[in-house]
This record gives C-alpha cells, structure tokens and sequence, in this order.
C-alpha cells in the first residue's frame, strides 16, 4: 500500500501533461501562469493572515482566552458544556493551531476516552477556524464588507459547539 502512495502523484501529474498534450495545450505555459496567479493570491492573503496571527498571539499571551473561559465557565456548566472545554471554543473560530495545542493538551489531561476528551474532539471536528477562513478567502477574492458572513458563521460554530457536548453526552 505504501508503493501506491508514493507512486499517486506522478502518476497523476503524467496524466495531467500527456492530458494537456493529446489536447494540444502548452502545458509548461499554463504552468507559468498558474504559478503566478498562485504568487498573485499569496500575495494577496498574507496581509490578512499576518493580523490574524499577530492578534491570537496578543489575545493568548494577554491572558484574555483564560478570563473569558473563567467568566462563561459558570454559565457553559448550566447548561451542559464542560467548563474544560471552553478555551477550545474560544480559540477553534480564531487559530486551528491554537486549537489544536488545546485539543492536544484536554486529550493529554483528561484521556482521548473520557467524555471530556470525546466532547473535544466533536467540537473541533464540527467547527470551523471561522475568522481563518473568512481572512484568507475574502482577502483573495478581495471582499471588504463581510455583511453576515461572520455573525452566522459564529452562529454555526455554536451549534457545532452545543451539538458535540449533546450528542457526546448521549452516546457516552
């Protein structure tokens, strides 16, 4: 099985050019242009991506995720979201990286097995790095004015966050 892994992109990459030469199409000229449009977008998005990044490193290093998880955790307790899992819904709609040490860390501390553990889990699986997404897709097409865009997308990823504690408090 491993063969076929590593044989998969060249093969597909063959059929790409003999494909664009049996339709007579200068494959290494489509190439150079692809490559810069490609340039063109990076170019585009780093900007967003940059005050993005800076500003998740400014909010985690301030210590702002830590007190709005100490504030909410009361709330999140009544109403069935495991207070352990909160900095996980703060940061998943900001930084996948970020989220990804937190999942990392719930999983180290609780265990994969526990029902904290499987509650983190879901919610990561089922939202999105919402801000992320919306910086690098909207910077490349060049949108400004996001209009709904993030209020229902905020609004999916609470319902992705209430729908993994209650699903998972069902199944476990």
């Amino acid at each position: 099985m491993d063969k076929v892994g590593a044989f998969t992109v060249p093969v597909i990459i063959c059929f790409i050019i003999i494909f664009g030469l049996v339709r007579r199409v200068d494959v290494f000229d489509e190439f150079k242009k692809g490559f810069v449009d490609g340039i063109y977008s990076l170019w585009s998005v780093v900007p967003s991506i940059a005050g993005l990044v800076i500003g998740v490193n400014m909010l985690s290093a301030s210590g702002f995720f830590d007190t709005i998880s100490f504030l909410l955790s009361p709330v999140c307790e009544l109403i069935g979201i495991p207070s352990q899992v909160i900095p996980l819904g703060l940061i998943r709609p900001v930084s996948g990286s970020g989220a990804t040490a937190v999942l990392s860390s719930i999983l180290e501390t609780y265990g994969a097995d526990s029902l904290i553990g499987k509650t983190a889990s879901v919610m990561a699986g089922s939202t999105e790095t919402t801000f992320y997404t919306i910086a690098v897709y909207f910077g490349a097409a060049g949108i400004r004015k996001t209009r709904h865009t993030i209020p229902a997308a905020l609004c999916a990823d609470i319902a992705g966050i209430a729908g993994a504690c209650i699903i998972t408090s069902f199944l476990c």
